[in-house]
Formats: C-alpha cells, structure tokens, sequence
C-alpha cells in the first residue's frame, strides 16, 4: 500500500470534498429541474440517444463555455480577495442572463438550498445568503470550491460534469433512456468538459453572455406546458 498517497490525501481532501460538492444525493434539489429538456422532449426537438447527447453537448459548447464557466471564475477570484461588490456585480450580471422565470428562479433557489446547506456544514459565510437578497448556485458553489481549498480548474470540471449528469438523468426519465445509453452520453461529455473548461476560464470579459435562445425559448414555454415532472 501506497501510504505517502493515502497520507496526502488525509491532509488536504479537497477531492472528497469536491466529489461531495457534486453528488446527485446533495440535498439541494437540483434534481428537480430539467432546463428546457423537458419541453424540448414534448416537442420532439429531443427523442433519442443521439440527439439527447447533442442538446447536452450544444449547450455545453456553445452556453455554459460563454456565460457559467466565466463567471464562475470571477465569482470565485472574487471570494479569494474577498471582494463583496465583484461578488455582487457577477451574481447579478448572471441572474440577468438567464432569459426566462424558470431559470432565475432555479438558480435563486438552488442558492437558497445550498446556502442552508453550507451553514449547517460550518461555513457561516453562507449565512447571509440564505435569507432575501437570494444569490443565485454558482456564488454559493464558488464559495465553498474557496474556503474547501478545491482549485479552480476542479471546481470548474467539477461544476461542468454535475450539470451534464443531471442533464443526463433527465433524459432518461423523459424519452425515456436507458441506462447504458445515458452512460455513453456521459462518455462523449467527458471528451468535452476539458476542452469547455480551458475555453470558458480564458474567455475575454466582453465575450461573457448567453448564447443559447432556443434553451432560453423551451423553459419560457416550459412555464405553461400541459403536464411537467421537472420545475424547468
């Protein structure tokens, strides 16, 4: 047995902790929302395994690398120094961009929870969050990536590959998907996170933005559809 590795892992387990920042079983909600998918599902935009996958790639490639992997990289600059109107100024710019109800609300109360949460672990900072004015996941998530000693190239795969599988399980609830095919989607995903991550952290501040309207289209129509199982 290696014990030099288990040793160093001991003293800075800021991977277990990252791994717990992103689980599916994070008692936060997040399961709860679907994005659009579910309305892009009832409109035959998404009906298979492929183009499930291309929906999940597309807005990995051309949404979350132009607008949450940036952001999430000022947001969490932000908590190193601490600077309270750059974390301000980005939460905002953020929530702005979100493009329908559905969204911002998703993110005020998928902050909310994680806040709740964070205190309950100890990390009092999050306290002023947890009460109105709400701030949306990603100052929360940055929040703890900093003070749980996670880099900011983790926290950003981390981040990245939470959003993909929860995209994933929605899927195969909705086409339904079978459980192989959500595992290669997932597998096509990790050749893509890496690539997502090194674009979206060097990303020029005038470059930052949404760039995905017909996500932004599926969760406004989502609002009224007939019969939902997810909250966007």
């Amino acid at each position: 047995m290696n014990t030099k590795n288990s040793t160093s892992h001991l003293q800075n387990p800021s991977l277990l902790k990252l791994m717990r920042l992103t689980s599916p079983s994070l008692p936060i909600g997040g399961y709860s929302y679907s994005q659009g998918l579910e309305f892009a599902v009832s409109s035959g935009w998404v009906h298979d395994t492929s183009t499930a996958s291309d929906w999940i790639q597309g807005l990995l490639t051309n949404s979350l690398i132009n607008l949450d992997l940036p952001v999430l990289k000022k947001l969490y600059e932000a908590w190193q120094e601490p600077d309270t109107d750059r974390l301000r100024y980005w939460s905002n710019f953020l929530s702005a961009n979100r493009d329908a109800f559905e969204l911002q609300e998703e993110d005020r109360q998928l902050g909310k929870a994680l806040a709740r949460l964070l205190v309950d672990l100890e990390l009092e900072e999050a306290k002023h969050f947890s009460s109105p004015p709400y701030c949306g996941f990603l100052t929360l998530y940055t929040l703890a990536a900093v003070r749980w000693d996670i880099s900011l190239n983790d926290a950003a795969h981390g981040f990245l590959w939470m959003w993909a599988e929860n995209k994933v399980l929605c899927a195969m609830k909705l086409i339904p998907l079978g459980q192989t095919d959500g595992q290669k989607i997932l597998s096509a995903v990790i050749e893509t996170i890496s690539r997502v991550v090194n674009q979206g952290l060097d990303l020029p501040d005038e470059d930052i933005g949404y760039t995905a309207p017909g996500q932004g289209i599926a969760s406004a129509l989502h609002e009224t559809q007939y019969t939902r199982l997810f909250r966007s």
